[in-house]
């Protein structure tokens, strides 16, 4: 298994969109993010990782190939990158949506619910997002300390 950075991270747009699955949405941080892939016989996951100017880098996609999930590739990513980051920054953040699956893997990776914007996927994207049968309303913000 390997984790290494990808330059061409529009090549990787039908696993991008599996976490983010509006285009236009993903385009916005795309250029400026920095992407990790975890090759294991194969590209089985990626994470995308940006600097949002607040001192703090933000998870902005982290996607498993579907038939890989639940085999442990999407911590291996967070504790890659949660290591990458350690000693350059205090801590890192993500945002995802109010969701049963995902709220709950971060908190298991070690992150805290810091904050939520109402309506983010109401108000950003063109068509209601669903997961686990329930529409994504809010945008729920953890940090995790990089100690």
């Amino acid at each position: 298994m390997k984790i290494y950075r990808i330059t061409n991270k529009r090549d990787y747009l039908p696993l991008l969109l599996l976490a983010d699955e509006q285009e236009n949405m993903v385009e916005k941080y795309l250029d400026k993010g920095i992407m990790f892939v975890l090759d294991d016989d194969g590209i089985k996951a990626e994470i995308v990782i940006c600097d949002e100017g607040n001192g703090v880098p933000e998870i902005k996609n982290l996607a498993v190939e579907p038939k890989f999930q639940r085999q442990g590739y999407g911590r291996k990513l967070i504790n890659f990158v949660c290591e990458y980051y350690r000693g350059k920054y205090s801590f890192i953040q993500v945002g995802t949506g109010n969701s049963p699956l995902t709220v709950p893997f971060y908190e298991k990776c070690g992150f805290r619910r810091s904050r939520i914007v109402k309506n983010f996927f109401t108000k950003n994207y063109d068509h209601p997002i669903n997961e686990c049968g329930i529409q994504l309303t809010d945008m729920i913000y953890l940090t995790k300390e990089l100690k």
